[in-house]
């Protein structure tokens, strides 16, 4: 039976059709051809076709002599005969996609260039491969494939670029043409999350894998090279550095580290001295990793760019690589360390009468955790005395800034841990040593910051605006505690840094520096560098000026606020994943105030969490009202949770 003339299994197109016979205007055969197109049969067409012999030796003619060829010309050639059959058989195949010896221009056939005939090929054959692994993707992508074994490398870039879009880094229009082809097709170039939820599905990425770290200093850890420097560091630690013999031995006395029992960067030390007057001294030992690590070294600079080490809830990202900030940088039990010491005497109100800051040997005699140290101020035993008296001169210096304004807001505060894969709340409660701790770093910056002003020296101060608080009355209507802690938070702005001394309001101090964490906080080593400078006996280096402090300062708040957004995202994340966990349950919360009362999105306290965190409430919820909250929504994936709180915790 004869049917259509098809190509490719396409109907032939009017005008190519034409080329080999124009469209009958009657029911004549066409003349050209003796024969209509359309009364081909497939089988027909498939005789009549060229082997590959035949073409190749029309090409060697066509190329040898340099001329051109009408088809039924070219049919008579490569055929040995030109009738209508086999003149629709050689235009189908030089009409043909893969066919690369001859072009048909202007109705004449010319052989092409050895050159041009590679290059086709070639590039066909990239075309042929792109496709094949363009479908393999789409497999892959659609959950078809089986793995990693189906990833070429462009299919892994390809994954980084869908991991950085996923967290937000770079936008659709940023992806290649074939992977946002790839995303519509599988309509997922609507919503991030989707994105994210794939990759997770196909193992890709790590379900916990926070998106702002990406990109950031923290994202692949240190280099070799950075952890080849820090063994050198290691192993030079013995050794003598310029500034050791200006050191004042103070291994003899009597000092103590108190931190957490899974603390390992240890950075501070405490002790007492008893003057000749019965007078006691307080004594505030900082670690020194500026003995051993130089300005503009690259494990300086690394640490520069990392601002800080960030305490997220699968372990620390340290500023310093681990070796360093452990060992030979803190302050170790039963060990001479190099140290920063601020010496305070204080009068009977708690205002510093004296004090001085030098450089150091200490030998810190325990290790204690805060619970050993609240038994020790407790019990306060006559061998073991020095921590109870300095409880009761650091509680006197709390009371003086208390007079002047400073504000104390402690309640147990919860944090989301992941312990062996799963999340756990724990739980710090307020103690009678953390205070003591707290107080003593706050004593140490002060005196910094007082000593940087008498000097006229560059530090890099923290300070806060006086704020307008709720009257006395209108606080005491409201319950103490975390609410009333809440309406008093609200009114307060944030802190500031700069290179200007001025007070900080919530602190009640007329000026301040942090200057306790110098292993942990590379603006902290800034300051203990500042005064190296400033106390050289042979004025060898000196201190930054105030400009030049300034545009250090604004790297490192750079790197500073990139931590912040890390650790705030870890943590939400992490009490998504708790929350998934704990979706069924119920909790009372007190109400403490309005986030979007347009939204009806508060702030509430779980105190059986010591959580304070957002949920949607009733409307007219007043600070301190009694709610029951619930989980409405939560995808950690997804970084979605939806509290909602209600009186009866029905809705």
């Amino acid at each position: 039976m004869s049917v259509g003339f098809k190509a490719k299994e396409q109907l032939l197109p009017a005008r190519q059709i034409t080329l080999i016979a124009s469209n009958p205007s009657s029911s004549d055969v066409a003349g050209r051809l003796g024969a209509f197109p359309w009364e081909f049969t497939e089988k027909d067409l498939a005789l009549a076709s060229l082997k590959r012999r035949d073409w190749g030796q029309a090409w060697v003619l066509l190329a040898e002599s340099s001329e051109t060829a009408e088809l039924e010309e070219f049919a008579d050639l490569v055929c040995g005969t030109s009738d209508a059959q086999h003149c629709a058989a050689t235009w189908l195949a030089l009409k043909a996609e893969e066919q690369d010896l001859f072009r048909i221009k202007q109705e004449r056939i010319s052989p092409r260039s050895l050159q041009e005939i590679r290059n086709r090929r070639h590039d066909r054959r990239r075309q042929h491969l792109a496709q094949i692994r363009f479908k393999r993707w789409m497999a892959f992508l659609s959950k078809q494939g089986e793995g990693d074994k189906e990833l070429d490398p462009l299919h892994k870039e390809w994954i980084e670029q869908l991991i950085r879009f996923s967290a937000g880094s770079i936008n659709l229009d940023d992806l290649s043409t074939e992977l946002r082809q790839s995303l519509t097709s599988l309509r997922l170039d609507q919503n991030r999350g989707d994105v994210r939820e794939r990759l997770v599905t196909l193992g890709q990425l790590d379900p916990h894998q926070l998106s702002s770290i990406a990109g950031t200093a923290w994202t692949n850890g240190f280099s070799a090279e950075l952890i080849a420097d820090a063994e050198r560091v290691l192993n030079g630690c013995l050794d003598d550095h310029p500034g050791d013999s200006e050191r004042i031995d103070l291994t003899h006395q009597t000092c103590v580290t108190i931190d957490d029992a899974e603390t390992r960067d240890i950075d501070d030390a405490l002790g007492l001295e008893r003057l000749a007057d019965d007078q006691l001294r307080i004594w505030i030992h900082i670690a020194d990793p500026g003995r051993l690590i130089t300005t503009g070294s690259p494990l300086d600079l690394e640490a520069r760019r990392r601002g800080s080490s960030l305490y997220l809830s699968r372990g620390i990202l340290p500023m310093f690589p681990s070796n360093l900030s452990s060992e030979v940088f803190s302050l170790k039990a039963g060990q001479r360390n190099a140290a920063w010491s601020t010496w305070v005497d204080l009068d009977h109100t708690g205002d510093v009468k004296a004090s001085g800051i030098c450089r150091s040997w200490v030998t810190p005699r325990y290790r204690l955790t805060y619970e050993d140290a609240d038994e020790l101020i407790d019990f306060a035993p006559p061998e073991e005395a020095d921590l109870s008296n300095l409880h009761a001169l650091l509680a006197t210096r709390r009371r003086w800034r208390v007079e002047r304004g400073a504000l104390l807001m402690d309640l147990p505060e919860g944090r989301i841990r992941c312990r062996d894969g799963q999340p756990i709340v724990e739980i710090t409660e307020p103690s009678p040593s953390r205070e003591m701790v707290a107080e003593a770093m706050i004593l140490c910056g002060t005196v910094a910051a007082t000593k940087g002003i008498e000097n006229a020296l560059a530090l890099p101060f923290r300070s806060q605006l006086p704020a307008e608080l709720p009257s006395a009355a209108q606080l005491e209507e409201l319950a103490d505690g975390a609410v009333r802690f809440a309406a008093i938070k609200r009114c307060l702005s944030r802190g500031l840094m700069g290179t200007t001394p001025a007070a900080h309001f919530s602190l009640g101090v007329p000026a301040y520096t942090q200057a306790t964490s110098p292993i942990r906080r590379y603006g902290d080593l800034v300051v203990q560098r500042q005064f190296a400078a400033m106390l050289s006996p042979d004025g060898h280096d000196d201190p930054l000026d105030t400009e030049s402090l300034q545009t250090l300062l604004q790297q490192i708040e750079t790197a500073v606020r990139e931590g912040i957004a890390v650790t705030r995202e870890d943590q939400r994340h992490w009490q998504q994943v708790w929350f998934e966990h704990h979706s069924s349950e119920r909790w009372p919360v007190d109400f403490l105030r309005w986030l979007r009362p347009q939204d009806r999105l508060g702030l509430v306290r779980i105190e059986d969490l010591a959580l304070d965190i957002a949920a949607t409430c009733p409307t007219g919820s007043e600070p301190g009202d009694a709610l029951v909250l619930k989980v409405a929504g939560v995808d950690s994936i997804r970084d979605q949770l939806h509290l909602v709180a209600d009186v009866n915790g029905t809705v």
